[in-house]
């Protein structure tokens, strides 16, 4: 699998190589700043991208910026993006396409290589990866009216739960509850907010991931 790295810091990006070669992902390209990020994007379009936001020059949101460019010239084009903070507004960018293979994860709160390498190895298949303090950010910063209020305490739970991409049978785990019952808030939530029911795990979370972050 076929992986390009967009990371400023010299440890920290030669730790991700070391990392992701150590697990048979082959790093074709590393890059510490903005400008070279899109042209290793395009060129070498990877099975995959870890990203940080902020690079090189101006250290604000060059490293999105070029992985949404990316996505716009190469639909669907994976990307994992590595943060030390919650951004929302970049969150809603990354997002927008609702194509799945996407992932944002807070730096600090990757806790084992084994977290890191799964979440790799799922936005790469098409997945959705969102660490819980960044739903819990767009959950928090939703406008205090609207469909989301009609939710009660437990849909809002399940909802968060969802958009980490975690299954039923995980949240019902999780929540120590059936899956059926599992099956019967989704099912609420979905027509509450106006919204099909679907079984398809990645779709369900863009879809609700997108709504909230509208």
């Amino acid at each position: 699998m076929r992986v390009v790295i967009a990371e400023d810091l010299a440890l920290l990006r030669d730790g991700l190589i070391h990392i992701l070669q150590a697990f048979d992902f082959e790093v074709v390209a590393a890059v510490d700043n903005g400008p070279s990020l899109l042209p290793a994007l395009l060129g070498h379009r990877p099975d995959v991208a870890v990203v940080d936001v902020r690079l090189p020059p101006t250290f604000t949101d060059e490293g999105l910026q070029a992985a949404i460019a990316a996505r716009a010239e190469v639909p669907g084009l994976p990307i994992l993006v590595l943060s030390q903070h919650v951004e929302q507004l970049y969150a809603r960018e990354l997002l927008a396409g609702g194509t799945g293979g996407v992932g944002y994860l807070l730096k600090d709160r990757v806790s084992n290589v084994g977290q890191f390498i799964d979440a790799v190895r799922r936005v790469a298949d098409g997945g959705t990866v969102m660490d819980p303090q960044v739903v819990a950010v767009l959950l928090a910063r939703r406008p205090q009216a609207g469909p989301l209020d009609a939710l009660t305490a437990r849909e809002r739970e399940v909802l968060g739960l969802m958009a980490e991409g975690r299954s039923n049978a995980a949240i019902a785990g999780r929540l120590f509850v059936t899956d059926k019952a599992i099956s019967k808030h989704i099912n609420s939530i979905f027509t509450k907010l106006g919204m099909p029911p679907s079984d398809d795990d990645n779709r369900r979370v863009m879809a609700v991931l997108a709504y909230l972050d509208r």
